[in-house]
């Protein structure tokens, strides 16, 4: 640790203060005697002297010098006063726990936290491209950026979209810390407190939450093993409810895998035309596809400015990489406002990486060989739950993105399976966490984007053998 020279008397005063010796109020030598006892400049003096005024513990009073503190009773009585109890919300609390990364170690084996994992991270393209951004920009990283974002990644944004046939107007667009603050803005930007949203079930933990915490009202539309988002569910639920919104994933449902067809995509369109809904749709696994071109989105079809799309790249790139993007349609004035109060600006670092990999082929050559792994990942995860797991449960093959869901049972105890899951060293997201109704208590999700070694096979094997 690094020494002053001004210790030298310092810690003495500061001795005899705390020990009692030094009363309050004490005069202390002036800056010429310990000058001249210590040997030293006027200044080392007086930075010692400013040293002890910091910690409380002297006081300097003008023409007269330097005196022990009156207020270090005040002081300590402060230190020993006790912090009030932190109230939590449990369930929160739990679920959150449920969805998250423990890191315990590296112990467990964990299948719950929808993200890719180390291996599947393009880390050494990150951290090359990050280091060539920092050279090169410098100092420019460390100021403001535009509130809404980059212009030049909106427009590599925007470009990219072209490819797979949506078309983005840039002044709609918003660069986001993240796909859930995406999410967030564009439904404060479409309802009020107190409005009703059509939501899939099972639907994500984090959007449940989301939508708790603006006070909406939620009207739950089942998700289809085979044939996804119930459409004609939703008609009804419209015709009879004043729905303001309804947030859906057509590409890649987490945690099912099913993937919309054009004319269901076509059919939602109209049904929010029709009763002049707001569509929030999310696409953050539209590039991970495991066969033919990417899919297409609600958006590339719209011309009314109804459909809000999100996306981000911390699905397909790394989970820390915190930047996502909203498109806004007719919602934008109110959601740029909504983007501002949440924070100014995204991390120009993240924001310029992501535009540097946007730029060249980079991001593409890396989606091209992380779809091919999370399709191998997929098909062997199903053959270890049909192999392993009981007779009786059910899943269906993803489509695309990294989640299976898998139904148990109806029989299967389902505290004793976690309990024991936990024991066993495995973890999965409970089913009970993608809604509010509590419907999916026999199913569970399992994500598959990091690489299989031979203890995560095993603890597979061993959680579906409990109840062979």
């Amino acid at each position: 640790m690094k020494t002053y020279k001004f210790e030298v008397f310092t810690t003495t005063i500061e001795k005899n203060i705390i020990d009692g010796v030094f009363k309050p109020g004490h005069k202390l030598p002036s800056v010429r005697e310990l000058k001249e006892q210590y040997r030293t400049s006027t200044s080392t003096i007086q930075n010692g002297y400013e040293y002890l005024i910091i910690r409380g513990l002297v006081e300097s009073v003008p023409k007269s010098g330097y005196f022990v503190s009156n207020r270090r009773e005040t002081a300590t009585q402060q230190v020993k006063t006790q912090l009030r109890p932190v109230v939590r919300d449990a369930i929160f609390k739990q679920h959150l726990g449920l969805t998250t990364s423990l890191r315990a170690g590296r112990k467990l084996s964990e299948f719950n936290v929808a993200a890719p994992g180390d291996l599947l991270m393009p880390q050494k393209l990150l951290l090359r491209t990050m280091q060539q951004v920092i050279r090169e920009k410098g100092a420019e990283l460390l100021r403001y950026y535009p509130s809404s974002g980059s212009t030049e990644l909106k427009n590599n944004i925007v470009k990219r979209a072209v490819a797979h046939q949506m078309i983005i107007n840039p002044e709609e667009l918003l660069i986001t810390d993240g796909a859930l603050q995406a999410l967030y803005i564009a439904l404060a930007a479409a309802c009020n407190t107190g409005d009703v949203v059509a939501i899939e079930s099972p639907c994500v933990f984090s959007v449940l939450e989301v939508i708790r915490m603006l006070n909406l009202k939620v009207i739950e539309i089942p998700v289809d093993l085979h044939t996804g988002f119930d459409v004609d569910f939703l008609r009804k639920a419209c015709h009879n409810n004043a729905v303001k919104a309804v947030v859906v994933t057509p590409n890649f449902h987490n945690p099912t895998g099913s993937l919309l067809t054009n004319e269901q995509k076509e059919a939602l369109l109209s049904i929010a035309h029709q009763y002049n809904i707001a569509l929030i749709e999310n696409d953050i696994y539209g590039d991970l596809n495991f066969h033919g071109s990417r899919p297409s989105t609600i958006k590339g079809i719209d011309d009314s400015g109804l459909v809000l799309t999100y996306s981000s790249y911390s699905k397909t790139l790394a989970p820390g990489i915190r930047l996502g993007w909203l498109s806004a349609g007719k919602f934008m004035e109110r959601a740029e406002q909504i983007r501002f109060a949440l924070g100014s600006t995204v991390s120009p670092l993240y924001q310029e990486t992501v535009n540097r990999l946007l730029s060249a082929s980079s991001y593409d050559r890396h989606i091209r060989t992380f779809r091919m792994q999370l399709a191998k990942n997929a098909y062997f995860t199903v053959n270890l739950i049909s192999d392993n797991f009981p007779e009786g449960t059910a899943i269906v093959t993803p489509q695309g993105g990294y989640n299976l869901w898998v139904k148990m049972p109806d029989h299967t105890d389902m505290h004793y399976f976690y309990d024991q899951c936990e024991k066993i060293g495995v973890r999965f997201t409970p089913g009970y966490t993608f809604s509010f109704s509590g419907t999916f208590d026999k199913y569970f999700r399992l994500v598959f984007a990091d690489k299989y070694s031979s203890k995560r096979i095993e603890a597979i094997k061993l959680a579906g053998q409990l109840f062979r």
